[in-house]
């Protein structure tokens, strides 16, 4: 209870993946009055970086866009993209939260016409590739952009590309001099459902990622993959271009591991054999080997399993391999010994594909929550009541349908929060 005093109905959801998205739409269609905040420039988080969904391989775009139109509907639900949770005080029914908005330099009268980035030669990477690529200072996000508005990159303010930004723009869309910002929000409940991030793969030192551009991670591989990534969908070798006919997909590579994750990321292996179905598709004279330590398809998915273990172009090696060096005629080889049949192995690729795990994006959080040993938000054993949610991934390695159950059930514990404290 909110020591007497009046108690908020409204509901913060941070985060604006899938998870947060989610949460705040089945709040706000069941009456409340919800803040969605999100660090980026849009919405949709790590599922828009998607090129498919397992099982059936569909495009993000089947999920979010349903979700963008449900948004949009919703008059008692307010976005704020480019900002993050400073400081929480207070307590369920009554919590004071301030929140910083960094600038967009562009504001609501763009029509994303692309003028602007037409009128520039500076470029930035780009983050939505994962740095793979590089796009103009003034970029739409991606093409499922939620706001479909433009963002200057914030490197050119003050220079000469800034003013020919600026002079692009029919609209007065263009604001150089935005700044950060901050406003405080009175709310009754908290979703935390700030995501994940990939491991970084440089800490696998025996892998050596560094040591070829033919070595890329899983998420990289997802943009390669899809028609708006840094080689439009081109399966290729990054050394030079070459078609990559021949893949190695590396699971746990630093999960299962109390070096680095010591835990399962639980989506790793499905992931890959949907890495495998990408190759397959693109090349049908490819061959894929998949090294594992155990595969891990649960539930309904063991079908998807199975189909990618049908392929005879599809090989499976039980190993955990113990290194990865280049060739003398530059090419990455995986190195190590298959578990079933004691031999060992060296065997050169054309593309490397690390099967790097999730870590909690939370970070060190601006309020005291409770975190398991592994960093990710869980709720504190006989606070049924507790005004602090989380979901998603923040909450522990899940997949897409997972996380949304995992916010639905969110959100009515939020609603279940917000009245309790009235």
């Amino acid at each position: 209870m909110s020591n007497g005093g009046p108690s908020s109905q409204t509901i913060l959801v941070v985060g604006g993946g899938i998870s947060g998205v989610s949460a705040a739409i089945e709040a706000a269609e069941a009456g409340q009055e919800v803040i969605l905040l999100e660090s980026t420039a849009t919405l949709g988080g790590r599922v828009a970086q998607l090129n498919r969904y397992f099982p059936k391989l569909c495009h993000p775009t089947c999920g979010l866009e349903i979700n963008y139109s449900r948004m949009k509907k919703a008059r008692n639900l307010k976005v704020y993209t480019l900002t993050t949770v400073e400081n929480v005080t207070g307590e369920r029914g009554n919590y004071t939260v301030t929140v910083k908005t960094q600038p967009r330099y562009v504001n609501a009268n763009c029509t994303a016409c692309g003028d602007c980035a037409q009128a520039t030669e500076a470029k930035v990477p780009n983050p939505f590739n994962y740095a793979m690529d590089e796009i103009s200072a003034a970029y739409l996000p991606h093409e499922m952009a939620f706001p479909m508005r433009y963002v200057v990159d914030g490197s050119v303010i003050g220079t000469p590309e800034a003013d020919k930004i600026k002079g692009a723009c029919k609209y007065d869309a263009v604001d150089l001099d935005e700044r950060e910002g901050s406003f405080d929000v009175t709310v009754g409940a908290i979703v935390w459902a700030t995501g994940w991030q990939p491991y970084d793969p440089a800490k696998l030192t025996s892998y050596r990622f560094d040591s070829s551009p033919d070595i890329i991670t899983n998420v990289e591989m997802e943009r390669m993959a899809s028609h708006d990534g840094p080689t439009g969908g081109k399966i290729v070798r990054l050394s030079d271009g070459a078609e990559a006919k021949k893949v190695a997909l590396v699971q746990c590579a630093g999960s299962r591991d109390h070096n680095h994750l010591p835990y399962c990321s639980r989506v790793c292996c499905l992931a890959s054999m949907k890495h495998a179905a990408y190759v397959r598709e693109r090349y049908a004279d490819a061959n894929v080997d998949i090294y594992y330590i155990d595969i891990r398809a649960h539930d309904k998915l063991d079908t998807f399993y199975q189909r990618i273990k049908n392929d005879p172009q599809v090989n499976f090696v039980k190993s955990k391999p113990a290194s990865i060096v280049v060739n003398d005629e530059g090419r990455p080889c995986v190195k190590g010994e298959n578990t079933l049949t004691r031999e060992l192995y060296e065997e050169p690729y054309d593309l490397i594909v690390l099967a790097t795990g999730m870590e909690p994006a939370v970070g060190a959080p601006p309020v005291s929550l409770t975190q398991d040993d592994y960093g990710f938000i869980v709720p504190d054993e006989g606070e049924e009541d507790s005004g602090m949610i989380s979901c998603g991934v923040a909450s522990g390695p899940l997949d897409v349908s997972m996380s949304v159950q995992s916010a639905t059930a969110a959100a009515l514990k939020a609603i279940q929060a917000v009245k309790g404290a009235a």
